[in-house]
């Protein structure tokens, strides 16, 4: 199993957390099976930045990103060069550290 170390996030995941994943399931989809109640407002669709993370460590293991997720990477809060839309990041054969950014931005809800 590949080991995903999840950062301290204060309302998410406050002792950070170790989980198990399968190669081939989106980080999204591990962070919520573990409880991590993070935010996926387009369900997992690519059409929002909810669920916006950090790759700290695994980063290059990753698919590249396409067009539409670095379109919609181009609106999200705290954008660095190893962000990722966690409903697109699919786990390989590598362990990765990931940060959940503090703030998100919902498009449709805050009505940018």
């Amino acid at each position: 199993m590949i080991q995903i170390v999840v950062l301290p996030h204060p309302q998410l995941c406050p002792e950070g957390a170790v989980l198990e994943a399968e190669a081939g399931t989106s980080v999204c989809d591990v962070l919520l099976a573990n409880d991590i109640e993070i935010e996926h407002a387009c369900e997992k669709s690519c059409a929002c930045t909810t669920c916006h993370v950090i790759i700290r460590e695994g980063f290059k293991s990753l698919a590249p990103s396409d067009e539409l997720e670095d379109d919609m990477l181009d609106k999200a809060w705290g954008l660095e060069s190893e962000s990722r839309l966690s409903c697109q990041s699919i786990v390989t054969d590598t362990d990765l550290v990931v940060e959940i950014p503090k703030y998100t931005i919902n498009h449709a809800r805050e009505h940018h």
